[in-house]
């Protein structure tokens, strides 16, 4: 796997950061999305032991995080990008 340019960020106290790309964050989200719906699902089937509810109630998280993400998104929208936090 090559580093490509666009990962890197130069700056005075690192050299060399690196950053993801925006085609890597894509995979990451939604490969994460697939672990924690999968966990839901085999929590749910361990809790009832059944395979219809535990993909009835897999299918209805992952849609209800991904509204819940944007909806907590945007409300950070709402805050100022230079408000410091914890005395920070």
């Amino acid at each position: 796997m090559s580093i490509d340019a666009r990962d890197r960020v130069d700056t005075p106290d690192t050299p060399e950061v690196f950053k993801d790309s925006r085609t890597r964050s894509l995979l990451k989200g939604l490969t994460w999305r697939v672990v924690a719906t999968a966990t839901t699902i085999g929590i749910v089937w361990a809790l009832t032991g059944d395979t219809r509810i535990a993909l009835q109630i897999g299918a209805i998280e992952v849609v209800a995080k991904i509204v819940v993400y944007y909806v907590h998104e945007r409300a950070w929208q709402l805050l100022p990008h230079n408000l410091k936090l914890f005395g920070s």
